[in-house]
């Protein structure tokens, strides 16, 4: 059985972690942006300036009214077998591939303007790549999964 192989555990495994993230740090964000700051999910106004607050709200809002339902309802999708379940997670890889692009690039574009920690330049460094390749492995991974099968 499909579900078995250990690139659909990977797909569904980061699939439901990156969910948990998004309600901790998009959408918690937009009720008490200061405990998202505290739990360490969000830059401070010391960090990336009050524009910068302004657009993390924005990609809260955005992630919390598009990314994280079109992930949510890959994810019940593709467990349920259905054809529509590959579209939704698809679209939600991309933008799981895009977005830590963005992030990146701004943090290591300006660092006046977004004046982070060193550690966490490190650490972005490494963690956001991570998630772009998973998001574009996930893309392959499901275009593959299509492939093998007939119906999902």
């Amino acid at each position: 059985m499909i579900r078995k192989e250990i690139g659909f555990r990977i797909l569904f495994g980061i699939g439901i972690l990156l969910s948990l993230l998004l309600l901790c740090g998009q959408t918690l964000a937009l009720f008490d942006y200061d405990l998202t700051v505290e739990l360490g999910l969000q830059e401070s106004v010391n960090e990336v300036g009050e524009v910068g607050i302004a657009f993390a709200k924005g990609f809260g809002f955005g992630d919390t009214l598009i990314y994280l339902p079109l992930l949510i309802a890959g994810i019940i999708g593709l467990l349920k077998s259905k054809n529509w379940g590959f579209f939704l997670m698809f679209g939600a890889l991309a933008i799981t591939a895009y977005w830590p692009l963005v992030c990146l690039y701004a943090f290591l574009s300006d660092k006046v303007a977004i004046t982070l920690t060193p550690d966490k330049y490190v650490s972005y460094s490494i963690l956001l790549p991570l998630i772009t390749i998973y998001g574009l492995w996930g893309m392959l991974y499901l275009v593959n999964l299509k492939k093998k099968e007939v119906t999902l």
